[in-house]
């Protein structure tokens, strides 16, 4: 009766791992050149390359601004919604809610300015 109770116990640990651990979605942001200013969402986050972590939901939209001087802006956006994250679909199998985080982004991207004429 206790190993079951145990086992029970560590399943249920384990599920709660594999739920927390999937909500979080990451990707790094290069590009060339490198050491340009990286703006999410209209915030200054830092320079690149940069790795962006949120726990935002399928379909999320981040905005991305890049400049270097010397450089163009860079514009573009980026979705939660570029791969499948398979511990979210697992979690969402027992809890339903994992289901918002199934889907995560690209793993790198790389974005290359063009210099001013």
């Amino acid at each position: 009766m206790i190993k079951i109770i145990l086992i029970k116990q560590i399943a249920v640990l384990l599920s709660l791992l594999i739920l927390i651990t999937s909500c979080a979605s990451t990707t790094t942001i290069s590009t060339i050149p490198s050491n340009s200013k990286l703006y999410i969402n209209g915030e200054l986050v830092g320079t690149t390359p940069y790795k962006y972590r949120d726990t935002k939901i399928v379909g999320s939209t981040n905005t991305v601004r890049i400049e270097k001087e010397g450089f163009e802006i860079y514009k573009t956006t980026f979705s939660k919604d570029e791969e499948v994250d398979v511990g979210a679909m697992i979690g969402g199998v027992f809890f339903l809610i994992p289901f918002l985080w199934v889907m995560k982004y690209k793993k790198t991207r790389l974005y290359e300015l063009r210099p001013k004429e």
